[in-house]
């Protein structure tokens, strides 16, 4: 996956922005406020760092030696995927859809309608 299909998967998703809040290099990906994709795009080797359920976590890193626990994150929580190409595109596709589904559920009630109200996402 390269750092421009990474960028596009994750501005793709309903209502999603990217900020730079820690510094000029680190994209962060959020939705209603809130993080559910970081990574710096220029990065070498490029990694992405996403919200997880927790058992997902865990059964997803013993499954896969390029998906550990989240850097400078909660580690319950986040999981920082290399993307060295040994997962299948698809696969990282649906962990940022996952980790965006799971900010968007958690979300306050008229903050998911008004997405919905767009047509943007299923909440």
């Amino acid at each position: 996956m390269t750092p421009e299909i990474l960028k596009a998967a994750c501005l793709a998703l309903n209502g999603a922005v990217e900020t730079f809040p820690f510094d000029s290099e680190t994209s962060v990906f959020k939705v209603g406020g809130k993080m559910f994709a970081i990574s710096a795009l220029d990065g070498a080797p490029l990694s992405v760092s996403l919200k997880c359920e927790p058992e997902l976590a865990l059964q997803l890193r013993e499954a896969h030696p390029e998906i550990t626990g989240g850097w400078h994150l909660n580690k319950r929580h986040w999981n920082t995927v290399a993307l060295s190409g040994s997962l299948p595109d698809r696969q990282v596709l649906e962990m940022i859809e996952d980790s965006y589904d799971l900010i968007v559920a958690k979300l306050p009630r008229a903050e998911r309608l008004k997405l919905d109200w767009r047509g943007e996402a299923k909440a």
